[in-house]
């Protein structure tokens, strides 16, 4: 496996703000100290995520998911960690270099990047042909009937490939491009009797990109009419490209996503970039595939809103159901455009402008309105057989939408609409998810079922607050460091000793945030969530850190005592006890009870160890820097 220098990490983590990077994915706000943001990783209405500028953490209190920017690029992109180590450092300007690598996966990597770079080339040719051929005059010619120029042309880097296979093998065999490489990326396929041919022929090619703007892929679309093949072709699935995780422009269109708190899905790629091209960045398209959970998951990265803007055909409006489906179960809310009979937006944009286009947006109405009109158009809701019929088709579309609140609120509304009773309307969708599998097939693609959420660690309140205070002073740090003894007395009856000696052991840097969540990017993931999950690990440390620690110490030494001496109660209520065992344990109580008559203020507050609160300083005499030898168990 790569191995990347700690400090190389740690570089990449004091170079990044979070606040800045978690911006660039989701809006976030200001919330006094913190900014809070509604979770990436789970439905919310409310935002339950919030971000530490100063610790330059992030933690969900919905779904727990937590930690530094390395984890939350890590999850939210399903990258592997170098993959998320050398995106971060790409982004702040760091070199990264590995030490030791996996031979399998030198291999691997060395594969990837030799098919992007081959990629990257390929793209540069077929734009250059577009640009300067005279074999693709035709094709510039169609560009220019729908209204495109060639700045269009460049800023997405369309091209067209050529008819004649040699003209591109040619250009191949001088770059040094090997034809098993050009295979494995699909642009070419080997003959059956020897040799290789290019895939798309004749074609105007737009590259498709991954979220980082690479070309992984390549949609040709068809120029001259032929019922033999299809308008679109897309490269096959390669170790680059998964259609049914890719989508169109979505490198172009996620920061627009996040500002217009929505986006529009369109049916092709030319309607995706003529909607770039007007000014509607928040377009994208799928790939000449049904809309899949994987793409709804990928959208629900960066809004909770969708407008489908498909033909009105019938391939359209199907199409649409299916997008609607997929986006309801993942807790997207879907609104569709009514687009005229025979447009697209792309061809509604020539003849009335993007500002006319732009009300069909703004004015698309919800999903359930948007089918039901269509349906009254259709003539399929002149009488109550019919609606009922109708009503019936809602069922599972209805049953589709995962969160409750909103589902019992449309049933009520397309109810009303189609003059129906709700009950019924219920009870059919009951039936449609007793008889589908859908229930059951969300998670039956290759994407794993998640994980249950790791139960944090227990620990006792004046050891998390102990825990905090070392994370967030060197000077308490380093005196709980010389701790040992105290801590070591306590241990059998308080827990969370041993997370704090984990701590005290690693000594991360307080003034570091990276050193710190370097640390806890470390520690086991119930270890981590008891310490981050404590009240007090987002606030700043107290005015007096020291003295903070004392008090805190003193208190779990008074905690400790008070466990022991329950224990030996309960211990001498057992009737079998020998005279000797008695006396032992009698000894013992009178013991305690000296030490907790010595202890000050012996009554626990829990609510000591909230935020923006911390133990009080000792009235010992010693000035709050731990408690006495003769006061510990």
């Amino acid at each position: 496996m790569a191995q990347i220098p700690e400090e190389t990490k740690e570089q990449i983590l004091a170079a990044t703000d979070i606040v800045e990077l978690i911006g660039s994915y989701i809006p976030v706000k200001r919330a006094g100290t913190r900014f809070v943001a509604l979770c990436p990783f789970h439905n919310e209405k409310s935002p339950s995520f919030s971000i530490n500028p100063q610790r330059q953490f992030f933690h969900c209190f919905g779904c727990k998911k937590s930690g530094d920017a390395i984890t939350f690029v890590r999850e939210l992109e399903n990258l592997t960690y170098v993959d998320t180590l050398k995106k971060l450092a790409s982004r702040v300007g760091i070199e990264v270099v590995e030490q030791a690598v996996d031979p399998r996966e030198s291999a691997e990597r060395k594969r990837r990047g030799r098919l992007l770079d081959l990629h990257r080339e390929v793209s540069r040719f077929f734009h250059g042909l577009l640009m300067r051929s005279e074999a693709a005059a035709h094709a510039r010619d169609y560009l220019k009937s729908r209204g495109f120029g060639s700045e269009m042309a460049k800023r997405w880097e369309i091209g067209w490939a050529p008819e004649p296979t040699r003209i591109f093998l040619d250009w191949a065999r001088e770059k040094g491009l090997r034809g098993r490489d050009l295979v494995d990326a699909g642009i070419a396929v080997q003959r059956e009797t020897g040799g290789i041919y290019l895939r798309f022929r004749d074609r105007l090619m737009f590259p498709i990109r991954n979220d980082h703007g690479d070309v992984i892929a390549f949609s040709g679309r068809q120029l001259r009419e032929d019922p033999r093949s299809g308008k679109y072709i897309n490269s096959p699935e390669t170790p680059l490209f998964q259609k049914s995780r890719v989508l169109f422009a979505l490198d172009r269109a996620r920061k627009p996503i996040l500002d217009a708190r929505s986006a529009l899905i369109c049916e092709g790629q030319m309607d995706a970039v003529a909607c770039h091209e007007q000014g509607i960045g928040h377009a994208i398209a799928g790939l000449g595939t049904a809309f899949t959970p994987q793409h709804a998951r990928t959208l629900k990265r960066y809004t909770k809103q969708a407008v489908l803007c498909y033909d009105s055909d019938k391939a359209g409006y199907s199409g649409a159901e299916r997008a609607f489906r997929e986006l309801a179960g993942e807790g997207v809310s879907v609104r569709a455009v009514a687009m005229p009979a025979g447009e697209d937006p792309d061809s509604f944009m020539q003849k009335h402008g993007a500002e006319a286009f732009r009300a069909l947006v703004e004015a698309a109405p919800s999903f359930f309105d948007f089918a039901i009109d269509r349906a009254r158009a259709d003539g399929r809701l002149e009488d109550p057989q019919q609606r009922a019929e109708f009503a019936r088709e809602m069922a599972p579309l209805l049953g589709a939408v995962s969160d409750a609140v909103s589902r019992d609120a449309l049933i009520n509304h397309v109810a009303t609409r189609l003059q129906a009773g709700a009950p019924e309307l219920r009870e059919a969708i009951a039936r449609s998810q007793r008889g589908s599998p859908r229930r059951f097939e969300r998670r039956h693609d290759d994407t794993p079922e998640p994980e249950k959420p790791a139960e944090p660690t227990v620990v006792d309140s004046p050891l998390g607050y102990l825990c905090s205070l070392a994370l967030a002073s060197k000077e308490a740090q380093e005196w709980l460091g010389e701790q040992w003894e105290t801590l070591h007395e306590v241990a059998p009856q308080l827990r969370g000793v041993a997370l704090l000696e984990q701590v005290l052991a690693a000594r991360p840097d307080p003034a570091n945030p990276a050193a710190v969540n370097r640390f806890l990017g470390d520690l086991a993931e119930a270890d981590r969530l008891a310490l981050v999950q404590q009240p007090s690990f987002s606030e700043p440390p107290p005015e007096d850190p020291l003295a903070a620690a004392g008090d805190a110490l003193a208190e779990a030494s008074s905690l400790a005592l008070e466990k022991r001496d329950h224990a030996v109660k309960a211990a001498l209520a057992d009737p079998a006890l020998s005279a000797e065992q008695r006396d032992a344990l009698l000894r013992e109580a009178m013991e305690i009870a000296t030490l907790l008559a010595a202890l000050p203020n012996r009554a626990l507050r829990n609510d000591r160890y909230a935020p923006n609160s911390r133990p009080r300083r000792s009235r010992e005499g010693h000035e709050g820097r731990g408690p006495r030898s003769s006061t510990t168990p």
